[in-house]
């Protein structure tokens, strides 16, 4: 029987190579790469303000879709089936409304100059 071909460009050589040891209670390190230092870490509320001023009207959205929402579950059930189609219909457009609210704040931060 013939022996099994190897393929081209393979060697054959014993050469043993160490296996490359990762910290991983140190930052990798990248090649004409440096990291920003962090001032300090942000806390919920913090970061929550901070987003709140950059787009209010997103929370504005979420508050208008929740309230909408409360009233037609209550509205549902105490047996007001129009008030409650109604207010279901009104979450529905405060749900678009926070939609819209957030792609065009992604927008406006992406277009915004560094």
């Amino acid at each position: 029987m013939a022996s099994a071909p190897t393929s081209v460009g393979q060697d054959r050589s014993t050469k043993t190579t160490s296996p490359i040891v990762f910290d991983v209670s140190q930052p990798p390190v990248i090649e004409g790469f440096s990291p920003l230092s962090r001032a300090k870490e942000e806390n919920f509320k913090d970061k929550f303000i901070r987003k709140t001023k950059e787009n209010p009207f997103v929370p504005i959205g979420c508050l208008g879709t929740a309230g909408a929402l409360i009233y037609g579950l209550g509205a549902f059930r105490s047996g007001k089936t129009r008030q409650s189609q109604l207010s279901m219909r009104a979450r529905i457009f405060a749900q678009g409304f926070t939609v819209v609210a957030i792609i065009v704040g992604v927008a406006a931060t992406a277009l915004k100059p560094k």
